[in-house]
């Protein structure tokens, strides 16, 4: 495989991926339809920062100790499933229920909140690295640093996601009005947190 012939390769895989909705996907919405971009912007970037993080560790070895220890893998898989089902509960136990909450949320430091849990989501699920451990290998030509292609992959990667992230803030943007409204916040919150939760039971039973 020659250099050219393996980004083609990995950027069509991983542009599958990505569009694929997921929980990244849950989040970035979440924010957009609130009617705040700056928002939808930051849990994007907390969401590659997360993605980047683990390539940086694939790099240096972390991942494979993930595919190697089940301790490891188990016990960073608890603490992602826990933080998702946190999250999950929260938004469908206790859905926002004024427009005035929202827009008083979105005055705030709401970003950073949003971009920690991009960020958190994505780092303490440690499917995230073993992912890159098993896909990112298939892709790496020969003569080349198995470390430094690794993370070249990895940002390609967080690029693709950030530009997918970009295009679902725009689309929401002409819905605006509907989705700031008080019955759609609930209805998105429950959505929302209805997703979360079946994404931290899919992690909690997983296997390595």
């Amino acid at each position: 495989m020659t250099l050219g012939t393996s980004l083609l390769a990995f950027l069509a895989a991983v542009s599958l991926l990505t569009i694929t909705p997921g929980v990244d996907t849950a989040l970035v919405l979440r924010a957009a339809t609130l009617g705040a971009p700056k928002r939808a912007i930051a849990a994007a970037l907390g969401i590659g920062a997360g993605c980047l993080l683990w390539g940086a560790a694939v790099a240096l070895g972390l991942g494979a100790l993930l595919a190697a220890s089940e301790l490891a893998f188990n016990l960073l898989k608890w603490i992602g499933a826990t933080y998702l089902a946190w999250l999950g509960l929260n938004m469908l136990l206790r859905p926002r229920n004024e427009v005035i909450g929202a827009v008083a949320e979105q005055r705030g430091n709401g970003a950073t909140d949003w971009f920690l849990k991009g960020l958190l989501g994505n780092l303490l699920n440690p499917k995230v690295g073993v992912f890159y451990v098993s896909f990112l290998p298939q892709f790496i030509p020969a003569g080349v640093s198995v470390s430094s292609y690794s993370f070249v992959l990895a940002l390609l990667h967080v690029l693709l996601g950030l530009l997918w992230a970009g295009i679902l803030i725009i689309a929401t943007r002409p819905l605006a009005n509907l989705l700031r409204s008080a019955s759609m916040i609930r209805l998105l919150d429950r959505l929302t947190g209805s997703v979360l939760l079946v994404f931290a039971t899919t992690l909690a039973l997983s296997r390595r």
